[in-house]
């Protein structure tokens, strides 16, 4: 079966992450993306190395890694955008396809002929993403902002790190630029909700889509915490501040993770760590007391994690459904035999020779599976086969597009 999103042709002005994270999402779905970048130098992230793409000899190329964990399934074109000649092609596009994605300053495409109401009388039925930092309007609508920026204003940093009064304390990023990823996540969802609406309206519309505004609304539980108690939610490192014992053990040769979710669990895990009288005890026989007398309990806890190795714990507790995990850095991550059993990585042939390893999309559908049809694109990879195909161009204006820096 073609994908649920065969029928649909997205034209990807967007660079760097979240954008980018969206459109794939919608390719991986079957879309066909088509990926604007400038001639030469393309997605800043190409440039983002290393580390690099090997080819078929084993050599580094000049494909980064970063560009290609999120541009598979896409075909690339070179347009000079900021050129009349560029725009105009651009606009050709765009009045073929069904979606248009962008993360472009406020007010660029405005002046370039591209924005959304320039495109919507012409294609009524285009739905039109743009994505930024802060917006479209507000007292921040013309800052720049990075994903960094994002997590300490929207409160991300404040609530994660070790706990100020211990060792280490203070706030700390995400490892991975969450915002972005998550901003590409609601606006894949806002885009495919969108196309919904038009099929029974013939409508499209414009999306307007912020990081500020996603990473806020990730931190919904904490927030809606705040709101109820008047209680500013404040950093616990490892640990959860209301679950208890909730967090990183270091056992005699490594650490795992603990993570007791009700007070049967507890009074497993007490029982296969051979402190059964704890569960009994009415400091930390239910959660509520676990939780008000945590100081107390968590250094016996670590004294009796102490004792035995990290697999002998993760066996024994497994095997009492308590749950528990190691944390594995990336190599042991695709050493999983879970990770392994659901096809994780995959690996696309690339036109350079050798392949490029992605990792496998979590959207599971029964009907219509996530493929793996286009490795992530060389840097004008499918000019001939855009410009002649969809827009009709003949080899004579190629040449003459090409021969003034256009294409």
């Amino acid at each position: 079966m073609p994908g649920p999103l065969s029928h649909i042709r997205v034209l990807d002005l967007s660079r760097v992450l979240a954008g980018p994270w969206a459109a794939q999402n919608l390719a991986d779905l079957g879309a066909e993306v088509i990926k604007v970048e400038r001639p030469g130098t393309g997605d800043d992230t190409r440039g983002w190395g290393p580390p690099w793409l090997k080819d078929g000899a084993g050599k580094d190329t000049m494909e980064s890694a970063y560009f290609l964990s999120v541009n598979r399934n896409k075909k690339s074109i070179t347009i000079d955008i900021g050129k009349p000649a560029g725009q105009a092609l651009v606009r050709e596009i765009a009045l073929k396809s069904d979606v248009l994605i962008e993360n472009y300053k406020v007010g660029t495409l405005k002046r370039y002929g591209l924005a959304y109401d320039d495109l919507k009388a012409a294609n009524p039925g285009l739905v039109y993403c743009s994505v930024t930092g802060f917006g479209q309007h507000g007292p921040y609508a013309q800052r720049p902002g990075y994903d960094f920026i994002f997590q300490g204003m929207g409160g991300l940093m404040s609530i994660t790190g070790e706990r100020d009064d211990y060792p280490g304390g203070g706030p700390q990023k995400v490892g991975i630029a969450i915002t972005d990823v998550l901003t590409g996540m609601y606006a894949s969802l806002a885009i495919t909700a969108a196309l919904t609406h038009r099929e029974r309206t013939g409508q499209g519309q414009y999306i307007d889509t912020a990081l500020l505004d996603t990473i806020v609304a990730f931190n919904a539980n904490q927030i809606v915490s705040y709101f109820t108690s008047g209680r500013i939610p404040i950093r616990w490192g490892n640990a959860h501040p209301q679950v208890v014992p909730y967090e990183v053990f270091a056992t005699s040769d490594g650490h795992i993770i603990l993570a007791v979710g009700n007070d049967g669990q507890f009074q497993r895990f007490c029982r296969e760590a051979g402190c059964a009288e704890l569960a009994d005890e009415p400091r930390f026989a239910n959660n509520s007391q676990r939780i008000i007398h945590r100081h107390e309990l968590i250094p016996i806890l670590a004294d009796i994690m102490r004792q035995r190795t990290k697999q002998d714990w993760l066996e024994s507790l497994e095997k009492a459904t308590v749950p528990c995990g190691p944390i594995n850095n990336m190599k042991e991550v695709f050493e999983d035999a879970q990770v392994k059993h659901s096809g994780l990585r995959v690996d696309m042939p690339h036109p350079l020779g050798g392949v490029a390893p992605v990792v496998a999309s979590p959207m599971r559908l029964s009907e219509t599976p996530v493929e793996y049809r286009l490795a992530p694109p060389l840097l004008g990879q499918h000019n001939e086969e855009v410009l002649k195909g969809l827009l009709g161009k003949s080899d004579a204006e190629l040449k003459s597009l090409k021969a003034s820096g256009i294409i």
